[in-house]
């Protein structure tokens, strides 16, 4: 038996309606899950642009309230401080004998916060409240007095040995216009005309007497040695005054073995002071005699401080001067030995003596210490 025909149309048109629906369904849900994602994307893109509001409101209020990074150089921040320029020799001598370096220092005006003390009688009175006081600048300030004559520092000398051998080398101390002691040694080619060039520049001259040295170096010629008797001695030395006179006095030249050597001594010591003439030692060993030697003669001896150029370097030679200096104000005098063989001696003496006179010392020659005492 069949099925009745509106049955089958009913089925039909049921499944028709059925999938329009489903159609119209899925299309309201695919517009839905647009909507939702622009509403998404709308949020996020309101969120970021907050933020990059936020964090410029945060950096112009931090540039306005925090101070610059950049402060300025020192002078820009501190009171201006005048000072005098530090010669460019003296700056090795800044570390030892510093020079003061004078200064003045200006400070801003400042506003007054507490009351003005109390005027004397004999005093003008202060100006009215609503008078502001009036304001120093720098250029009324006074002028800076004239510095002050530097104290006496001590005498210096300087003695210039081994002069003889060779006169170029000679030339240069001769130049130097201070008074300097120059030793001669006896024996050499160069030696009379040496001491002739010495006395025509007006430098003082004195002989450079070789002696017998510990460690059996040759002294040489002219030289005194142990063992010699008072009267060979006398005779060395009358020969070698003759060749370098007229002088003003000698020193050692080597003689570590002569000056511990107490009659020795005492005759070349007993020699001088009968021909008019002073002793320098120049103190080659620690065990010297010679000043015991001269107190038991009565005589005035002089001694050497320092050997400058032990090392034949500028920086050198100036840490030995320095050292002079230093003894010159601690015992009023300093007896420094340097050599005509060493180069750059006397260019350096020739600058550095101005700034000693000018920092307070006496350059002398050798005789003038002798004299004094």
């Amino acid at each position: 038996m069949k099925k009745p025909v509106y049955q089958k149309k009913s089925t039909q048109s049921t499944k028709k309606k059925v999938s329009k629906t489903t159609k119209k369904t899925k299309k309201r849900s695919k517009n839905g899950s647009s909507g939702i994602l622009q509403a998404f994307q709308l949020a996020g893109l309101l969120i970021v642009i907050s933020a990059i509001v936020s964090i410029a409101v945060i950096l112009v209020h931090s540039s306005r309230s925090e101070p610059p990074e950049d402060f300025g150089t020192e002078s820009e921040i501190l009171p201006h401080v005048i000072t005098e320029p530090v010669p460019e020799e003296n700056r090795l001598y800044i570390e030892e004998t510093p020079k003061p370096v004078a200064s003045v220092s200006v400070q801003p005006p400042q506003r007054q916060t507490t009351p003005p003390a109390r005027q004397p009688a004999n005093t003008a009175a202060p100006p009215a409240s609503g008078t502001p006081p009036a304001v120093v600048t720098p250029a009324a300030l006074p002028q800076r007095p004239p510095e002050r004559p530097a104290e006496n520092q001590g005498t210096l000398v300087f003695v210039i040995d081994d002069a003889g051998n060779n006169l170029q080398e000679l030339d240069p101390f001769l130049r130097i216009p201070s008074p300097i002691t120059i030793a001669v040694l006896p024996g050499l080619p160069h030696s009379a005309e040496a001491a002739r060039r010495i006395r025509s520049a007006g430098k003082e001259v004195i002989l450079h007497q070789p002696m017998e040295a510990l460690g059996g170096q040759y002294p040489g010629p002219g030289a005194i040695y142990s063992g010699m008797s008072a009267d060979e001695i006398r005779a060395i030395l009358k020969r070698n005054v003759a060749e370098v006179g007229p002088v003003a006095g000698m020193n050692n030249h080597q003689g570590s073995k002569i000056t511990m050597d107490r009659e020795a001594m005492e005759t070349i010591l007993a020699f001088c002071a009968e021909q008019g003439l002073y002793f320098l030692d120049s103190r080659t060993t620690a065990e010297t005699v010679t000043p015991a030697a001269a107190r038991s003669l009565g005589l005035t001896i002089a001694e050497r401080d320092v050997f400058i150029d032990n090392e034949q370097n500028r920086e050198a030679m100036l840490r030995y001067i320095t050292g002079g200096l230093t003894r010159a104000q601690r015992n009023g005098k300093a007896v420094m030995i340097g050599h005509t063989w060493s180069p750059e001696l006397a260019p350096l003496l020739a600058e550095q003596f101005p700034l000693f006179i000018e920092q307070g010392y006496t350059i002398k020659a050798a005789s003038d210490i002798i004299k004094a005492e």
